[in-house]
């Protein structure tokens, strides 16, 4: 994810924006109330992988304000319930924002015990804008091609080229998605999951939600409590950071991330060859991005791709055996084949990926107040890189167009909620994208949740990636309800999992549950 809150105008001073109870989107009639979904026709579209998937496709209104006019269609997937028991359709998102769920709603039910998922209905969604629904955003297709400008603005010129691409792609989304633009934000996206529960036939849905999931689905929480049966949240977004200062504070937790990964390096040096001090391995890597700086690989890899290639290792350690082998043989051996390839697995943008960046620069630059003046972004960036520099100026340019955005922003929602049924929070304690202090302050904000904490954990979207004990408490709480209740800052705390070993076959990919979660997660949120 990529979050921050800040006041528009001043040059001087970056400050959260100011919560409300409900922004002006939020007031509008609900949808249920005012807008008759028809129940949706769904059809056989299932997978080698899951079988029993189907598809169908819901209409909603552009603006709920005006229920009786423009309207747009959202993809829907599900896997149906099989058990006599049913407790009703379980909403499951993947984060972004612009994640596609149509694929996540199979390996939600298939990696749920079968006892569990055969007693729901799980369905999967592509937000307004994503993927399958229609209209689709692609503001600028290609703007993530390689080579981008250095991300760090070393000199005026560096700096110009990277703020006229920026400036390019706002303007662009701007002239080419201008009647949807206002509407693509998470109220109208919370509005759009009633409007699901609704063609469903449904009085209640449970919702799952990762990452960005887990503010859409607090936002729907707040605005329709009556409606909420079970509520998971997954890798929390802190609701007090919407957006602009959690991605300052998510810049350093990233870069403790890629520490580690360094220090893990370091421990298994008969395997990569480059040390066994985690600093001399660190410096090494930065010696590597200036050197692609300067001669990008095979005109694809430079300083920018690199970093694009790297931060998935922030997500999810299952990637760093991959990650090491292509750092070693660039620098042991002036080999970059290995680095190209990874960047092409991890790094590179394609079509899907210019739609999800399409919709994540919309939602975002439209849901809070962002900095209009370039200057506090040079400020509060490079104070940061200081201490932070391996991912601080690129997220900054990858959230820049918020700057300069055609669009307006409303008002973050205060997610405090006293009327849901007890929700269930999983947080892992070194996450970078969502750093811990969003599960504490949204076990905070909704009153009788309960918080289960993965001690020493860095990976993003813990549950469902193989560790029993998160497991078995989603499990059980999606039988029957049930939550830890403990006394301390968690109600419940799991180990974490291992850190992978070294690949010992480099022709096998990994197969492990969590490398299929994430790779249904993505990066950037």
């Amino acid at each position: 994810m990529r979050k921050r809150a800040a006041v528009l105008c001043s040059a001087a001073a970056v400050v959260a924006g100011s919560l409300t109870a409900l922004p002006a989107e939020a007031a509008a009639p609900s949808g249920a109330d005012a807008f008759s979904a028809v129940k949706p026709v769904w059809k056989e579209c299932g997978t080698k992988s899951h079988p029993t998937l189907q598809c169908a496709s819901v209409e909603v209104p552009l603006d709920h304000a005006r229920p009786d006019g423009r309207r747009i269609t959202l993809a829907l997937s599900r896997v149906p319930h099989t058990a006599k028991t049913y407790q009703g359709p379980l909403l499951v998102n993947p984060g972004g924002p612009g994640g596609s769920g149509l694929t996540l709603a199979g390996f939600v039910a298939a990696s749920l015990p079968k006892e569990v998922a055969a007693q729901y209905d799980v369905i999967g969604f592509d937000p307004r804008g994503v993927g399958a629904s229609e209209p689709a955003l692609d503001c600028a297709p290609g703007h993530f091609g390689p080579v981008r400008p250095n991300p760090v603005p070393s000199t005026p010129a560096v700096e110009l080229a990277n703020l006229e691409r920026v400036k390019s792609f706002a303007d662009a989304c701007g002239k080419k998605h201008a009647d949807l633009l206002p509407h693509v934000n998470t109220v109208s996206a919370a509005r759009d999951l009633d409007v699901i529960r609704q063609a469903l036939d449904a009085q209640q849905i449970s919702y799952f939600g990762y990452s960005y999931g887990t503010y859409l689905g607090a936002v729907y929480a707040k605005l329709f409590p009556e409606r909420v049966r079970r509520l998971v949240l997954d890798s929390i977004v802190d609701p007090t950071e919407v957006w602009y200062d959690s991605n300052l504070n998510q810049d350093r937790a990233f870069d403790e991330r890629h520490r580690a990964l360094m220090g893990w390096i370091a421990e298994h040096d008969a395997t990569y060859g480059l040390g066994t001090d985690a600093r001399k391995i660190e410096a090494e890597w930065y010696a590597m991005r200036a050197a692609l700086a300067e001669e990008p690989a095979d005109g694809k890899v430079g300083a920018a791709e690199l970093e694009d290639t790297f931060l998935p290792g922030g997500y999810y350690n299952g990637y760093w055996p991959y990650l090491a082998e292509a750092f070693a043989a660039y620098a042991n051996e002036g080999d970059a084949e290995p680095l190209i390839r990874t960047h092409e697995a991890f790094g590179a943008v394609d079509a899907a990926g210019d739609n999800g960046y399409s919709v994540y620069t919309a939602v975002e630059c439209r849901d809070a107040s962002w900095p209009r003046d370039w200057r506090q972004w040079r400020k509060d960036t490079w104070e940061v890189h200081e201490e932070a520099p391996f991912m601080t100026w690129n997220n900054a340019w990858y959230n820049a167009p918020c700057a300069f955005w055609p669009v307006g922003s409303l008002r973050p929602v205060d997610i405090a909620n006293g009327k849901l049924p007890p929700a269930l929070l999983f947080q892992a304690t070194d996450d970078a994208a969502t750093p811990y202090r969003g599960g504490a302050t949204v076990h905070r904000l909704l009153a009788r949740s309960s918080l289960v904490v993965e001690e020493g954990g860095g990976n993003h979207g813990i549950t469902l990636s193989g560790s029993a004990c998160l497991d078995g408490h989603l499990a059980a709480y999606l039988t029957d309800g049930t939550v830890p209740r403990g006394s301390g800052r968690a109600d419940a705390v799991c180990a974490a999992l291992p850190d992978p070993t070294p690949r010992t076959s480099k022709a096998t990919p990994s197969t492990a549950r969590g490398a299929t979660l994430h790779g249904l997660l993505g990066f950037r949120r």
